[in-house]
């Protein structure tokens, strides 16, 4: 399920480079980085530091990594939602264009739950009991 996790990690990253929404009143084109003219930030860019996170502790063969991995999964998902919501929001009467990019990220943060839901670990036996 790693190899799963990371190349929904890698969709995610290039889906941020791709047209998330288009405005057609102002002739604009929202990305996950580029959104000037807008209020939305650049919400790429933490997609970017939570998937380089996501990688980093999937390929960690520890307990407290696929822990943390869950973690990171979760504050991935609600930020693809709040992207979703917000930057796909209908304002002033007009609702904005959605692409599949914006798609792609939902779909990529859900595979990236899965895998670290699910990580293939050996657990070593408890040395306690006898």
């Amino acid at each position: 399920m790693k190899w799963v996790g990371a190349l929904a990690a890698a969709a995610l990253i290039i889906a941020c480079f791709f047209p998330w929404v288009f405005i057609e009143s102002k002739s604009m084109t929202v990305t996950g980085i580029e959104s000037s003219g807008t209020n939305f930030g650049k919400p790429g860019y933490f997609h970017f530091f939570l998937a380089a996170v996501y990688l980093l502790f999937t390929f960690i063969p520890k307990v407290w990594a696929k822990r943390w991995n869950l973690l990171i999964v979760a504050m991935n998902i609600a930020w693809a939602a709040r992207n979703y919501f917000i930057i796909s929001a209908c304002s002033g009467g007009e609702c904005p264009q959605k692409r599949t990019a914006l798609y792609v990220v939902l779909i990529s943060s859900l595979l990236m739950l899965l895998a670290a839901l699910f990580p293939k670990m050996e657990v070593p036996p408890d040395k306690t009991s006898n």
